[in-house]
């Protein structure tokens, strides 16, 4: 197509030029036949039907000369900068009398959209091959560590040390699939699954409570609410144990509380006022929000329309609330699996 494209010669110029060969006719009919019914040489209902056809012929050779820019404003305003598709602009279709400026606007976005476009595939790939090459030694990783644990006569400093390990494997896990859901494409199967957010997690806090052994942090779960979401689960749990994760950051002592509402789920970290000499800081006060782990939770909440909200809450209190703008009654997946 680039070759077809660079074979037409534009002509500089020709836009402003045709437009003004448009007016100068234009006045030059009205001129005349003003002059002719001056002089009454002509009629004046005609000379007013001139003028009227005159002004529509105009208009319409205006409107076919403005065609190219307004195809081009049209795909520029249905661009929401991921999504333009570089073969919409037809340039192959830009007739050879099409100004110059024109073409060169055309042949601009064109290979913008196409350098975007091979930008984000590559990305994607990258992202998606680094990804599958790391489950690989992550699954080695925690086996071994699991039978390093049953081994009998474990010094106490080699138990801590498995735990550490399990932490550091569960949280390249996460990342893992935070990685591959953020690379997959959108509209797949496994983002269209029906699953209740409270059992999703109550197996969340499981995990972290493992994690967390050693550590003065208590996990807790309230449940006011109870309901299901449409979507992918493997995304929703990894956003909520970034969340969960960044809020046991935060805390040195004290709680981690989720709570279940109608439609949203906040994760609240409460810390814990220490005398001095207690051994255990309290962090500052405000919510961080330029965590590693705030910024995957932060892509997975707008490539799934779950809008992600950081507030101070009051005290020593930092709040992280998903809302889920179209949530299920909790026995949407048990009615959907006995229909199919």
């Amino acid at each position: 197509m680039d070759s077809r494209v660079n074979a037409i010669t534009f002509r500089v110029g020709a836009f402003r030029r045709r437009i003004a060969w448009v007016f100068a006719l234009q006045f030059l009919i009205v001129a005349i036949v003003c002059v002719l019914g001056i002089y009454n040489v002509a009629h004046t209902a005609v000379v007013i039907a001139v003028i009227v056809l005159t002004t529509a012929l105009a208009w319409l050779a205006m409107r076919r000369e403005w065609r190219p820019v307004r195809a081009l404003a049209r795909v520029v305003s249905r661009w929401d900068g991921q999504l333009l598709d570089p073969e919409s602009l037809h340039l192959e279709q830009l007739s050879a009398h099409a100004d110059a400026d024109v073409a060169s606007l055309a042949r601009g976005l064109h290979g913008f959209a196409t350098r975007l476009a091979s930008y984000n595939q590559r990305e994607r790939n990258f992202t998606r091959d680094a990804s599958h090459e790391l489950r690989s030694p992550l699954t080695v990783i925690k086996m071994s560590v699991d039978m390093l644990a049953e081994e009998e006569g474990l010094s106490e400093f080699g138990l801590r040390s498995v735990r550490r390990i399990k932490r550091a494997t569960r949280e390249m896990e996460v990342l893992v699939d935070a990685l591959l859901i953020l690379a997959r494409e959108t509209g797949s199967a496994a983002d269209e699954q029906c699953f209740v957010v409270n059992d999703a997690l109550h197996r969340e806090l499981d995990f972290a409570r493992e994690l967390l052994v050693g550590r003065p942090i208590e996990l807790l779960l309230e449940e006011p609410a109870r309901f299901a979401l449409q979507g992918s689960p493997q995304a929703f749990s990894v956003l909520c144990w970034q969340l969960i994760r960044n809020a046991c950051q935060q805390t040195e002592q004290g709680s981690v509380v989720v709570s279940v509402l109608p439609g949203s789920i906040s994760v609240r970290n409460r810390i814990t006022s220490q005398a001095p000499g207690s051994g255990y800081p309290v962090r500052a006060r405000g919510a961080d929000r330029h965590g590693f782990e705030l910024a995957i939770a932060q892509r997975i909440s707008e490539r799934f329309a779950w809008p992600l909200e950081l507030q101070a809450g009051q005290g020593q209190e930092n709040i992280a609330r998903i809302r889920f703008p179209h949530p299920l009654p909790a026995d949407a997946p048990e009615r959907s699996f006995s229909e199919s």
